[in-house]
């Protein structure tokens, strides 16, 4: 089994696979704050040791990747895989500083690059990411804040909006503080995606396919009207296949 860890600012993500597919995940909230022993207490359970032959990493969150390369070697006898610089991805990367792409962006890509068809891959995460893939290659990509990072600010910048749970009200226009708040991180955030949809299309000039991902997706995809799928698994599955790429390099 390969053990896969995606690492974001809010929550990590853990699979396992068979080197084929992702059988099962769980998800931890990120908290640098505590130890690898503890991490490990809370992770043991979801699989055997003695199962585990590899271990992969994407994390956005540094002081949280030193806790589970711990891990890896304290408690699986493992060399990790840790996505960055002098990995084979098998992934272009048009930017101006590739080195600067996070872990989870090249996985994504990575994840949809087999589709014959360009992509744009909308993670949903601590910062929303709008990542366009074309011929295995990162075209261009939009971070904007995600739907906590929104929640906290407005939270924290007003004296009397309380902190609310990401819930979608039953209508657009709130008539209470909280059904407001709700609906602007919502429908706010389903508006933002379609609106960008819109942009990216008339400045790529071509059809392209729409996946979203990431712990809210499951929350703001069906208020999206651009027809789109869905996948949480997606920084998962390209983690698996980058592994995969670099196996035969780590023997």
């Amino acid at each position: 089994m390969i053990l896969l860890f995606d690492v974001g600012n809010t929550n990590v993500s853990i699979g396992l696979s068979d080197k084929i597919s992702i059988l099962s995940t769980i998800r931890l909230n990120t908290e640098v704050s505590k130890t690898a022993d503890e991490y490990w207490l809370q992770m043991k359970n979801f699989f055997h040791p003695k199962d585990i032959e590899a271990v992969a990493i994407s994390s956005v969150v540094p002081r949280m990747t030193e806790k589970l390369k711990e891990i890896s070697q304290k408690r699986l006898n493992l060399e990790p895989l840790i996505i960055g610089p002098g990995v084979k991805t098998g992934l272009n990367i048009k930017t101006d500083n590739p080195r600067e792409v996070g872990a989870d962006l090249i996985c994504d890509a990575v994840a949809v690059e087999e589709i014959d068809h360009p992509s744009l891959v909308i993670d949903l995460g601590t910062a929303i990411k709008y990542i366009y893939v074309k011929n295995k290659t990162i075209k261009g990509v939009i971070i904007t804040p995600g739907v906590n990072i929104s929640i906290k600010a407005l939270v924290g910048q007003t004296a009397l909006l309380p902190d609310i749970d990401i819930e979608v009200p039953k209508k657009v226009l709130g008539t209470n503080t909280i059904s407001c708040m709700q609906s602007g991180v919502t429908y706010g955030v389903a508006a933002q995606v379609d609106g960008l949809i819109e942009r990216i299309k008339n400045e790529v000039n071509e059809s392209f396919n729409i996946i979203l991902t990431g712990g809210l997706s499951e929350t703001i995809a069906p208020l999206v009207f651009a027809p789109l799928e869905r996948d949480p698994d997606l920084v998962l599955k390209g983690l698996l296949k980058i592994y995969l790429r670099n196996e035969p390099l780590l023997k």
